[in-house]
């Protein structure tokens, strides 16, 4: 082949093989314009069907409305800068206060995301030399930050004590240990051991962090997660949580001790060199803190919703794994049959999405059905009908 064939080759190519690929496999993503809609349901590009994609848990999200709720900040604009240079209004103070209050920490860091957060906070704490064991199952948000750390990764089968222990008495010489987990996993609706891996953190001297993301707002007193629930405040390290699930609002945060709080501002790249979010978000996220931490009726409906679906798809034999929450998986292992079973879902008029590979791992392809406490158990009945008959056609 001449110099000049070579020069003539496509270096964007690769986007239209990698594409078909994806479409061949049953991998493929694409945009669906959505509105979600009261009552637990969605509206899709102009069809209405029943919610159970959403993380908005407890139905706060339909409740946050800018144009009924009283801000105290005149601003309600964007912020134009990083917190650290113009953008740390007064109303972080005050959810930062209110958070930290809630899970019994000294302090409380606001982040843009939860995805910023776990970044910003692994690849901040640990580095070169140091040692992270991260369970298996653990969010990309937490694996991206542990890849941009460059400390040594070791991965524990999920949600396995005796293997972690294993991993940490063969790994004692790094000079910082860091165990990750989730608290709720976002794919399988099961919770970690959390009492073991604060065993753990003590016996091995090791720091602990875990993710609240998907059972902040749920579990706890006022809503204040699993770590309150468990009473494990003082063993865990670093909490990390967002406010766009229970809290059907934006952000994230990460509660912790005083000096934990100045290292990350110093430390923690997606805090530091980041834009703040707007004031009015910040006002929101108060707003939201405080219907959830006064309603415990939408807690007690969402655990009785997810509890009734757990039971009846068991009663067909379905695999479900080891959930014992609000997200539910449908665990269908292979991927087109699992693209063909949502499809015929939302021809019925319920909306479940799809989960595969790489979200999961290869072979275990799934229907993640998200509970929310707005669901009626006429919904739940009807979305366990057509479970059934999906599943015999």
């Amino acid at each position: 082949m001449s110099n000049h064939s070579l020069n003539n080759v496509d270096p964007l190519s690769f986007i239209d093989s990698e594409l078909s690929r994806l479409k061949h496999c049953s991998l493929y993503r694409y945009l669906k314009g959505s509105k979600a809609e009261k009552n637990g349901k969605i509206n899709f590009n102009g069809k209405l069907l029943l919610n159970f994609c959403s993380n908005n848990y407890l139905g706060i999200s339909e409740e946050l409305d800018l144009t009924k709720i009283q801000l105290s900040s005149s601003n309600l604009g964007g912020s134009g800068s990083s917190r650290l240079i113009a953008g740390s209004s007064s109303s972080f103070a005050n959810l930062e206060k209110s958070m930290a209050d809630l899970k019994g920490t000294e302090s409380c860091l606001i982040f843009s995301s939860g995805y910023m957060a776990n970044v910003g906070v692994i690849s901040g704490l640990v580095g070169r030399g140091d040692a992270i064991f991260s369970d298996r199952l653990n969010h990309a948000s937490i694996i991206d930050g542990i890849q941009l750390s460059g400390a040594k990764h070791f991965r524990y089968r999920h949600n396995e004590i005796s293997h972690l222990n294993s991993l940490l008495e063969k790994n004692k010489s790094f000079k910082s240990k860091l165990i990750i987990s989730e608290g709720l996993f976002s794919m399988d609706g099961d919770i970690a051991p959390l009492q073991e891996l604060a065993d753990l953190r003590k016996k091995h001297g090791a720091m602990l962090m875990i993710d609240e993301a998907h059972s902040g707002g749920i579990y706890g007193n006022h809503g204040a997660g699993l770590i309150n629930e468990l009473k494990l405040t003082e063993s865990i390290d670093i909490q990390m949580g967002t406010f766009s699930k229970a809290y059907g609002s934006y952000g994230a945060y990460v509660a912790s001790n005083k000096n934990m709080n100045d290292y990350l501002i110093n430390k923690a790249r997606s805090f530091i060199y980041t834009t703040a979010l707007p004031p009015h978000i910040i006002e929101l996220n108060i707003k939201a803190m405080e219907i959830v931490k006064s309603d415990q009726y939408r807690r007690d409906q969402l655990k009785k919703n997810a509890g009734f679906f757990r039971e009846e798809l068991l009663k067909l034999d379905l695999n479900i794994g080891k959930s014992s929450s609000h997200i539910v998986p449908l665990i269908l292992n292979d991927e087109k049959y699992t693209i063909e079973t949502c499809e015929k879902l939302w021809e019925c008029g319920i909306a479940a999405m799809p989960i595969r590979p790489p979200t999961v791992p290869k072979g275990t392809s799934r229907i993640r059905f998200s509970l929310l406490a707005t669901h009626k158990r006429r919904d739940l009945k009807f979305c366990i009908r057509k479970i059934k008959e999906a599943l015999k056609t």
